[in-house]
């Protein structure tokens, strides 16, 4: 599949244009009427639209985990542009955000997003997510393992799964917790986006639990906080400049 911040090749039949629209809308339903974002001079007036442009910000130049997805996306030929692949809209639920593989654009939930703290998981969860589609030949809307191998790999490498975030949600103590953590936060992302059983994600997600999970690209290692998001980025750069210089 072409990368996420790339536009190359021709695009999807329109069958399955349609069937991605459907998927997308069920999230992100104001998107249907034209079938990508809506956006306009004004939305910036609005408070939640501007708090989430300068949370985004924020994340974008300070967030390790997220400053090293940005420079992994570029090294692959995918480099992200803060005005084309982000988008803050109001979302219905409870939904964060998602990456909308159609138009290749991470959905920022401004609606949803309640803090810093909040928009820095929610971008780092997305990128994972965009950088599996820049790197792979990801079928998005019709092979749910798919989507669950990538879903996997965000739960474990966003820090969604972090022992703090554990804590405050009252989840802690348990025998290999994390991996219990990421399989749960898998089948509830599979569930959030796609009209099937939860007996149908569980297997999809078992089906792919132990290749995806070992799956670290680009970290290298899972980065438990932002001192492990930091090592990460600093080994992905001193790896890009050895490779450069062979």
């Amino acid at each position: 599949m072409a990368a996420a911040p790339d536009e190359r090749g021709p695009g999807p039949a329109a069958g399955e244009q349609l069937q991605q629209q459907h998927v997308g809308c069920q999230v992100f339903p104001e998107r249907l009427a034209q079938g990508k974002p809506q956006q306009g001079f004004l939305s910036s007036f609005f408070t939640n639209n501007q708090k989430c442009q300068l949370m985004l910000l924020q994340t974008l130049e300070t967030n390790p985990y997220v400053k090293l997805l940005l420079d992994a996306m570029k090294h692959s030929g995918c480099a992200v542009n803060k005005e084309r692949h982000f988008s803050c809209e109001d979302c219905n639920g409870n939904v964060s955000g998602g990456f909308d593989a159609s138009v290749s654009q991470i959905v920022l939930c401004q609606n949803n997003i309640c803090n810093q703290a909040h928009m820095n998981r929610v971008v780092t969860h997305e990128l994972v997510h965009a950088f599996d589609h820049c790197r792979a030949h990801v079928d998005w809307f019709t092979n749910v393992r798919h989507l669950a191998c990538s879903e996997v790999r965000a739960a474990n490498l966003s820090g969604d799964c972090s022992l703090l975030n554990e804590i405050f949600r009252l989840h802690f103590g348990l025998k290999r917790h994390h991996q219990t953590c990421v399989r749960d936060r898998a089948i509830r992302s599979i569930l959030a986006v796609r009209n099937i059983s939860k007996e149908v994600a569980q297997k999809a997600v078992d089906e792919v639990f132990e290749s995806c999970f070992n799956d670290h690209e680009p970290f290298g290692r899972i980065p438990h906080n932002k001192t492990y998001a930091r090592y990460a980025h600093r080994d992905f750069q001193n790896r890009d400049r050895y490779y450069s210089n062979i």
